[in-house]
């Protein structure tokens, strides 16, 4: 009987790690709204991190959240670093690219609870009247993401505090 259990976890360990080695080497997230805003409205909220509070959906997860600033104070070279609870761990963000108005590129690296090192990327993009904005982060899959992905889609993890950024960005530009 003892046998026989054993032998039922073997597969079943067998089968998620088949099915975790055949996940992508990488992922990417991505959603987009349209804000009713010029792109010169949008772009320094996300552009300089002392901002991040009016809208990011990890801001308010952990009030007694450490955050620290360095570098630039926005746009290339900024960098913003925080340490918290569980919920929002910690990390670093640093602006690797930032072209006015239109794109901002960052550096994502997360520390704990698990080690990830990512890209996120803003778009804006003139609609009319309104600004399409575009956020996407993509990065490597690395074996322990692959497992975790076999239960649990990155998309849908990250994607709703994309969507619930988004409309935090949304409300704030729009006032």
């Amino acid at each position: 009987m003892v046998v026989n259990i054993l032998v039922v976890i073997g597969i079943l360990i067998a089968v998620l790690l088949i099915l975790a080695a055949m996940k992508p080497d990488t992922f990417r997230v991505q959603r987009t709204t349209s804000i009713n805003a010029p792109p010169d409205r949008i772009f320094p909220l996300i552009n300089d991190f002392h901002s991040w509070p009016s809208w990011s959906p990890w801001e308010n997860l952990d009030p007694a959240m450490k955050r620290t600033h360095s570098g630039s104070p926005n746009g290339k070279g900024a960098v913003y670093e925080w340490e918290g609870n569980k919920k929002v761990g910690s990390g670093r963000m640093e602006i690797m690219e930032s072209t006015p108005a239109s794109k901002i590129v960052t550096k994502l690296d997360f520390l704990k609870p698990f080690e990830a090192h990512n890209t996120a990327e803003y778009t804006l993009t003139p609609k009319g009247g309104a600004t399409d904005v575009s956020w996407v982060m993509h990065g490597p899959s690395p074996f322990f993401s692959k497992v975790m992905q076999v239960f649990v889609s990155m998309d849908k993890l990250v994607g709703k505090d994309f969507e619930k950024g988004l409309a935090n960005l949304k409300s704030v530009a729009e006032k």
